[in-house]
């Protein structure tokens, strides 16, 4: 497993939509974690960036 962290990440689409806005999280190795929310707020792109398939705006994403 691996430590995740999230430092203020941030993203913002070409057309100005706030997907994810200065979002951080530490995860430690061999923790589990669940993100849930309503349509909209960010929970895929967050594992896309995590994922490496889309870049944040700002901030860190380290693993």
């Amino acid at each position: 497993m691996a430590h995740v962290e999230f430092h203020a990440v941030s993203k913002t689409y070409a057309d100005g939509t706030h997907a994810v806005h200065r979002f951080s999280l530490q995860i430690p190795d061999g923790e589990f974690l669940v993100v849930v929310g309503p349509s909209g707020c960010g929970k895929s792109t967050l594992l896309r960036m995590l994922a490496g398939l889309e870049a944040a705006s700002e901030g860190e994403i380290r693993i």
